[in-house]
C-alpha cells in the first residue's frame, strides 16, 4: 500500500485548522495525505518545509522538470504571472488576525518560490499563488499518531475569471497523477531516510 494518496474532503475538514475559516469562501479543489513514520516528539511544519524547497521539487524527475519548464514557458508567453496582473491589494495576508502574525514562524508575505505566505504555525500552513488563471490556496497541516506523523496537504482554488475552469481541467490530469503524487513520494522518502541517518 502506497503511503501517500488523496483524501476526502470531508475527512480534512473535520481537522482542527485555522485554514478552515481564513478560507471559508474558496473551494476546496482536493486534499491529499502521507504517511512520515517516526520521527519523535516535537516535529513541527519546519521540518517538512525542509524537504519542499523550490530546488528539490524542480528536480524531482524528468516528466516533473518539463511540466514545471512548460508552465514557466506559457507563464512568460501569456504574461500570466506579471505583477500587473496580480494587485497586492488581493491578497489574503491583510484577512491574517494579529493572532496568526503572532504565531507564524515565518514572516506573512514573505515569498516561497510561487507561493507567498501566508502564515506557517507548528502544525499548520497556508501559501497563496495569485496569477491571471488561479488565486490558489496551500495548505499543509501536521498530525502526530502513534507510529510518527501524518502531513496532510490541501489544494483550494478561487476563479479568477473564465480561464480558470479549463486551466485546472487542463492540468489536473498532470497534477494529481504526476506532480503531486512524485513531490509526495519525496517527501515520504526524504523523511524515512532522515531517520534512518539519525538512527546510525
Amino acid at each position: 500500500m502506497r503511503a501517500w494518496s488523496r483524501v476526502e474532503p470531508e475527512r480534512y475538514r473535520r481537522l482542527e485548522l485555522r485554514a478552515h475559516a481564513l478560507l471559508a469562501e474558496i473551494p476546496l479543489h482536493d486534499a491529499w495525505q502521507v504517511e512520515l513514520p517516526g520521527g519523535g516528539a516535537g516535529r513541527t511544519l519546519e521540518d517538512v518545509r525542509a524537504l519542499l524547497g523550490t530546488d528539490r521539487l524542480t528536480s524531482l524527475n524528468a516528466a516533473v522538470r518539463a511540466l514545471f519548464g512548460l508552465r514557466r514557458l506559457l507563464g512568460r508567453l501569456f504574461g500570466w504571472d506579471s505583477a500587473k496582473r496580480t494587485p497586492a491589494v488581493g491578497s489574503f495576508v491583510h484577512r491574517l488576525s494579529e493572532d496568526d502574525r503572532r504565531r507564524s514562524l515565518v514572516a506573512p508575505g514573505a515569498a516561497d518560490g510561487p507561493f507567498t505566505v501566508l502564515y506557517v504555525h507548528p502544525c499548520e500552513s497556508v501559501s497563496e499563488v495569485r496569477n491571471a488563471t488561479v488565486h490558489a490556496f496551500s495548505a499543509f497541516a501536521l498530525e502526530p499518531h502513534a507510529a510518527g506523523y501524518r502531513l496532510y496537504w490541501a489544494i483550494y482554488v478561487a476563479p479568477v475569471g473564465r480561464i480558470t475552469a479549463f486551466y485546472m481541467a487542463l492540468i489536473d490530469p498532470f497534477r494529481r497523477w504526476i506532480i503531486y503524487p512524485a513531490i509526495l513520494r519525496h517527501v515520504h522518502r526524504s523523511w524515512c531516510a532522515g531517520q534512518v541517518r539519525a538512527a546510525v
